[in-house]
């Protein structure tokens, strides 16, 4: 369910609807070091299909609120291992707030980090693999 923001101005009024918030909320959180990847295991499934095809989705495992001049933001992510995942955490919510209150130009009132995976390099080529031999 997209809100919308309107900002108003002598000239008129600017409204930024949820999808954009939330895709700004995830090139910040997937660009943070130790995120692996956005998203619970099958948000991540369907990310893969979309990559195939060339099509990204930035909000993969993000959901936001936004109000009239506030914004809250849920972000789901997997770390790599063996990153301490407190700092992962805390700076995927620093990177957040830092991207939606300059791009967006509205006020973060709190970002929720849930780390849904630790990535173990290796684990996925095994699955690969296995995929592939079947």
């Amino acid at each position: 369910m997209a809100h919308n923001a309107p900002t108003r101005t002598d000239g008129g009024k600017t409204v930024i609807v949820d999808p954009v918030v939330a895709k700004i909320a995830g090139i910040a959180a997937a660009e943070v070091p130790g995120v692996h990847a956005l998203g619970g295991g099958a948000a991540r499934v369907i990310g893969n299909i979309r990559q195939a095809v060339g099509a990204k989705d930035y909000a993969q495992g993000v959901s936001v609120e936004v109000g009239e001049t506030e914004v809250a933001a849920d972000i789901a992510i997997q770390v790599d291992y063996p990153e301490r995942i407190q700092r992962v955490a805390a700076n995927v919510r620093s990177a957040v707030e830092q991207a939606i209150t300059e791009i967006v130009g509205m006020k973060v009132v709190e970002v929720n980090v849930t780390v849904v995976d630790v990535f173990i390099p290796g684990d996925d080529d095994d699955e690969q693999d296995e995929a592939r031999v079947h």
